[in-house]
């Protein structure tokens, strides 16, 4: 990658870090799923609002607390999955929330990259009754 686009995506991180969207709460979320990283310090808390048929997500909020890598790594990924299935979010790994953020990530800052992704995941496992935990953690 070019030293100017990762540049740009530097200052995407930050805005978002700086300005997230979608934060706060939902009123009436499907679910609300809780993370944090130990390691790090940094929390997570998403909400997640689905259609009618529980197939679609309609919106989604979060709120939490960390470094600028997982709070703008979760404000993006709430733009992200506006509209997308919940199968859709299955799918996703950490590559593709490396790749949303655009520069290159050291090992201990991976898991920071990734909660978002995590507690959304693990917040619609436990909705649908496909997983049993009540707090998500990127250990």
């Amino acid at each position: 990658m070019s030293m100017g686009g990762s540049d740009m995506y530097r200052q995407q991180i930050l805005d978002h870090y700086k300005n997230p969207r979608n934060h706060g709460e939902l009123e009436n979320p499907t679910f609300t799923h809780v993370g944090e990283n130990p390691m790090c310090g940094d929390t997570i808390e998403i909400d997640v609002r689905l259609d009618e048929d529980e197939e679609v997500i309609q919106n989604l909020a979060f709120r939490g607390d960390g470094c600028a890598i997982s709070q703008a790594a979760a404000s993006m990924l709430t733009e992200m999955l506006l509209g997308k299935t919940i199968e859709e979010l299955h799918e996703m790994d950490r590559d593709d929330m490396i790749e949303m953020l655009g520069v290159d990530i050291s090992p201990m800052r991976v898991k920071c990259a990734v909660l978002a992704e995590k507690v959304a995941q693990d917040g619609a496992e436990i909705y649908f009754g496909e997983k049993e935990e009540t707090r998500t953690t990127s250990e």
